[in-house]
């Protein structure tokens, strides 16, 4: 059986968003994840922010908390460069080269690290959680955001057009090399040697309206075109339209 052609428009995201030498600092959205800003509980004095980006969540964190030192590590050059302009000082190295165990990291430097959607980058996010761990502070905290890749748009396009369809960003970001869920998250956490304390589920925009649908309603059924789901229980609601969590983990 020969295949249908594939209707793409604009860019091949492999072809904008894999160099990260040639990337420019407008690949990266100057956006702030504000549930994760609104995650940090207290005022921070030294700051680890992995996979900065281009500085702009370190840079509101520093209007909000003025005395907070942070520091940044990025792996796009032009990103790194914009980024030292906004925040204290920038590593330009990818994560998994970095020596946590150098005098510049040391043991409780930091009483936040910050993982804003980077985790789901690595090959390894396990040993990057073991090996940022001694750096936190004994009354230092880890924030994260991390997609969900249990969410029902996915799911429906996955099952019902028969795309996994990798773009610039989002969901399936084409540079994502590691998927979780909900459970999967707790396991990443738990297994690595900390303790969750908190979560926080963002619905995905486009599923919104089904979730308020759903919502308080005890068990249902959930369609989404030809996709129907029986018996769904209120906490898998909310994990079928979450598009991304928030947690905060402290060393346990």
């Amino acid at each position: 059986m020969s295949a249908p052609p594939i209707a793409r428009s604009g860019p091949r995201p492999w072809r904008t968003a894999l160099d990260l030498d040639a990337q420019d600092a407008g690949h990266y959205l100057d956006y702030v994840n504000e549930p994760l800003l609104e995650a940090v509980s207290r005022a921070p004095r030294r700051v680890l922010d992995l996979g900065c980006a281009a500085g702009s969540f370190g840079e509101r964190l520093k209007a909000r908390f003025p005395e907070a030192h942070v520091t940044g590590i990025e792996a796009g050059r032009a990103a790194a460069a914009k980024a030292a302009a906004r925040i204290d000082r920038v590593v330009a190295s990818r994560i998994e080269e970095v020596d946590f165990g150098a005098a510049d990291f040391g043991p409780a430097r930091f009483d936040l690290i910050v993982a804003g959607d980077v985790l789901e980058h690595l090959v390894n996010p396990w040993a990057l959680l073991e090996s940022v761990r001694p750096c936190i502070a004994a009354d230092g905290q880890l924030i994260a955001s991390i997609p969900n890749v249990r969410n029902l748009g996915l799911a429906a396009d996955l099952m019902l057009n028969g795309r996994w369809h990798y773009e610039d960003r989002g969901l399936l970001d084409i540079t994502h090399l590691r998927f979780f869920a909900f459970e999967d998250i707790r396991a990443l956490f738990e297994d690595t040697g900390y303790r969750l304390e908190s979560f926080r589920a963002n619905l995905s925009p486009r599923l919104r309206a089904l979730y308020h649908e759903h919502a308080g309603k005890g068990t249902v059924t959930v369609r989404v075109d030809r996709l129907q789901l029986e018996g769904v229980t209120q906490r898998e609601l909310t994990e079928l339209c979450t598009e991304q969590y928030i947690l905060t983990a402290r060393p346990a």
